[in-house]
């Protein structure tokens, strides 16, 4: 069940906005600085990105924080970051609250630190009922881990008898996925340059528009989303229709 948030009356406006924030290595070692830096400076677009989403009203924002793939970076490197998420719970959430974001977590949440997870459940219990945006970060997250899971767990329930392979159908599926709690992404950004979707959102984004931009993350701002929107809303979404039958 979708979750209650702003409903956009503007046909040209995402409702959700997803980001794929690539480029916090390059954009340190452009300055001979390391690469955890470049992340530090990264969280600080992040705030950026969230206020100025609030601003511009979008319903739902959604940034990939750390893939499944990322365990497999330099030892340092991962516990640079889980430092810098311990950092980013403590620090942000309350201002998240009073700012009424609602703030979600979606990933393996099994490889994660004990208290990482306990800040993470703190802070969505805090915000849940928060509905002026809905801000999920993935973490430990890997799209087709996360469609592996929700197979496993419809296998079981028809191996149970709690359910008739026959109902298996795409709202089904969707539903059993960690992002059930929210529509799919109109729009997904990338930035750095790279044109690629690393293993993020991969049911989600079917219909999706995507926004490639050659600004590394630490210097992404409102200026580079307002340009994303409005690229967006030169797009003519037609969900496999013809020209002039309308968007949907």
């Amino acid at each position: 069940m979708v979750d209650a948030a702003p409903q956009l009356g503007e046909g040209d406006r995402p409702l959700h906005v997803a980001v794929i924030m690539d480029g916090n290595g390059r954009w340190a070692r452009a300055r001979g600085m390391p690469r955890s830096f470049g992340h530090r400076e990264g969280a600080k677009a992040v705030r950026r990105a969230v206020e100025a989403a609030t601003d511009l009203g979008v319903g739902y924002l959604t940034l990939f924080g750390f893939s499944s793939e990322n365990w497999s970076r330099p030892a340092q490197e991962v516990v640079d970051l889980m430092e810098l998420l311990r950092f980013y719970l403590r620090r942000e959430i309350a201002d998240l609250h009073k700012d009424g974001i609602r703030f979600r977590v979606i990933g393996d949440r099994s490889r994660l630190s004990p208290d990482i997870v306990t800040l993470i459940e703190n802070g969505e219990r805090l915000t849940a009922g928060n509905t002026r945006m809905v801000l999920t970060v993935a973490l430990s997250y890997g799209g087709r881990r996360e469609l592996t899971d929700a197979v496993r767990r419809i296998a079981e329930d028809v191996a149970a008898g709690i359910l008739d392979p026959s109902a298996i159908d795409e709202e089904l599926v969707a539903s059993r996925l960690d992002t059930a709690y929210m529509p799919d992404p109109d729009l997904l950004i990338r930035t750095s340059g790279e044109k690629r979707i690393s293993n993020f959102l991969l049911w989600q984004i079917a219909y999706s528009e995507f926004v490639f931009m050659d600004v590394l993350w630490p210097d992404f701002d409102r200026s580079h989303l307002e340009a994303a929107l409005d690229e967006f809303a030169r797009r003519d979404r037609r969900y496999g229709r013809a020209t002039g039958q309308g968007s949907g």
